[in-house]
């Protein structure tokens, strides 16, 4: 038994080497080319394929599998930074009917749609061929600066109208960079594409879930279960108080780093959330100005004002959660992140149900008890 796995795992091995072999070393160019090097890079089902000469340029295949019509597929070096912005790029456009346009782009800004340019160094050839769902861009390239080894970017993202648009946020296209030696054939992941922006598209989503997706539904449920309990009272009101301003100053928080990363992502516009972000913003800037003309219990306004502030607080309530799913689907992050938020919101709601009917239970309780009350007052009266 033993030597029969044995002989099975070596199976497996050696299959899983030779699957690799074929993606990368020995695939078949449409055109008999032959490249010296190839890499597999890490995500987004991306090979490169490259000779290097002496003279300091390198013949290049850069191939895409799983490519779809109207869509663009780009590989680029970066000369003086890395990631996106200062990326020279290789271009290839896929258009509905299967037909592949190839061009360079130098890109300058995140709202980039990669519209022909020249680029820092010089490339004298580039062409490109869709077979099947595979798509190839062939090039040739000066390597500037009498250097070898650069930071190098990849992407794949869709085209409207026959105009490259944003590709997708998630962790493959994020993480496509890296850097590559044309000489050793040595390349290395560099992470996410990003840094600090990724950080501070994580901290905006961070604040904003806890604020308006968490602590606002919970600063309500106080509200709502806790004055019921006569030894509830009147601390249920800077429990709510406290829990719901601290929600909205948060929530500030959160607005404010959205708004630093608009104006950092030029171009860039998520127009449901960013709108649904702003009136928000007005709502629970209207709360908490609700606060501060609050009538007294006994003031013949205040029922109007409770219809006003209740509405507007399971609005705000609705919007936030509502938003909160949109900012997970732009930032696109783990899906345990999704879950962890699904399980918290279906935890409150399960609270929620559970108080919903202990507390009417205890309010007909005591609606009987005070009709016993009552009528037992009235019937002392007329004996008497």
């Amino acid at each position: 038994m033993g030597k029969f796995l044995s002989v099975l795992f070596c199976i497996l091995i050696s299959n899983l080497a030779v699957s690799s072999a074929q993606n990368c070393n020995t695939y078949a160019f449409r055109n008999n080319a032959i490249y010296a090097t190839c890499v597999s890079l890490p995500v987004l089902d991306s090979h490169l394929h490259w000779n290097y000469h002496t003279n300091g340029t390198v013949d290049l295949a850069f191939r895409h599998t799983g490519a779809t019509t109207s869509q663009w597929v780009a590989w680029a070096l970066n000369i003086g930074g890395s990631g996106m912005i200062g990326a020279q790029a290789l271009v290839a456009v896929t258009s509905p009917n299967g037909s592949v346009q190839a061009y360079t782009s130098a890109v300058s800004s995140y709202g980039t749609s990669l519209q022909p340019s020249t680029l820092s160094f010089e490339v004298p050839r580039i062409t490109a061929e869709r077979v099947n769902d595979v798509v190839v861009i062939y090039a040739t390239i000066v390597l500037p600066n009498g250097g070898t080894g650069f930071n190098q970017v990849w992407q794949v993202g869709p085209v409207n109208n026959g105009v490259p648009g944003l590709h997708a946020l998630g962790n493959d296209n994020r993480g496509s960079v890296g850097r590559v030696d044309f000489i050793s054939g040595q390349t290395t992941s560099g992470g996410r594409v990003g840094g600090s922006l990724v950080r501070r598209r994580n901290t905006h989503g961070v604040l904003n879930a806890v604020s308006w997706g968490v602590m606002m539904p919970m600063g309500a449920m106080t509200a709502r279960y806790l004055k019921v309990f006569k030894v509830g009272n009147p601390a249920w009101f800077y429990i709510h108080a406290a829990c719901q301003t601290s929600a909205y100053i948060v929530g500030v928080a959160g607005w404010a780093t959205g708004l630093k990363l608009g104006g950092d992502s030029t171009g860039i516009t998520f127009e449901s959330h960013r709108n649904i972000g702003i009136i928000l913003f007005s709502l629970g800037t209207l709360q908490v100005f609700a606060l501060l003309l609050r009538p007294k219990p006994d003031n013949k306004y205040r029922i109007y004002w409770n219809v006003y502030h209740h509405g507007l607080g399971y609005a705000v309530i609705a919007l936030s959660i509502v938003n909160v799913y949109k900012g997970l689907d732009i930032l696109d992050p783990e899906k345990k992140w999704k879950n962890a938020y699904t399980g918290i919101l279906i935890g409150l709601g399960v609270v929620a149900v559970l108080l919903e009917a202990f507390t009417w239970f205890i309010v007909l309780k005591r609606k009987k008890e005070d009709q016993r009350t009552h009528a037992g007052a009235n019937g002392y009266g007329q004996s008497v």
